[in-house]
């Protein structure tokens, strides 16, 4: 398996500095190799003053069924910048090829109707964690394998 593959790893999250944690210590749960690593350096980077994952809920309209459902956040962080500065963000942890829309087959299969669903879809939750980051003064990032492994791959997607 490649080093960036996002193989679909799960399980507990054990913190070595459970302090840090805001929210439920017992029940940190990764969904995927990426996210395991991503806990393992708010963990231990000092830097991190704390961290959350799936503690923040965000309403968000679907553009694909036009209803209200819940996104929950892979990350929340609270940083001391090399500038003493501290800043909150919210993130999401996605393949880059997920931020970016699908490219046509030539005709429209069903993986390909899917990719467009999942596209749509996340452009929705995004568009809802804009919001709520910038109305709390945080900022919203998506992290991918270029961020996390330093593969490049052509721009990433961040905001705020």
């Amino acid at each position: 398996m490649a080093k960036t593959s996002r193989a679909y790893k799960q399980g507990l999250f054990i913190p070595r500095n459970p302090q840090k944690y805001t929210g439920d210590v017992s029940n940190i749960v990764y969904r995927s190799s990426w996210e395991l690593r991503t806990f393992e350096w708010a963990d231990m980077n000092p830097a991190v003053l704390s961290w959350s994952s799936e503690e923040t809920v965000i309403p968000y309209l679907s553009k694909v069924d036009g209803r209200y459902h819940r996104y929950f956040i892979d990350l929340k962080l609270k940083i001391r910048g090399t500038d003493g500065e501290i800043k909150e963000y919210i993130v999401e942890i996605k393949p880059f090829q997920q931020t970016q829309p699908p490219k046509f087959p030539g005709r429209q299969t069903p993986r390909y109707l899917k990719e467009v669903e999942t596209f749509i879809t996340n452009q929705s939750k995004w568009e809802a964690a804009e919001l709520y980051a910038k109305e709390r003064k945080m900022k919203f990032v998506i992290l991918t394998e270029k961020e996390l492994f330093g593969v490049n791959n052509g721009s990433t997607k961040h905001t705020g």
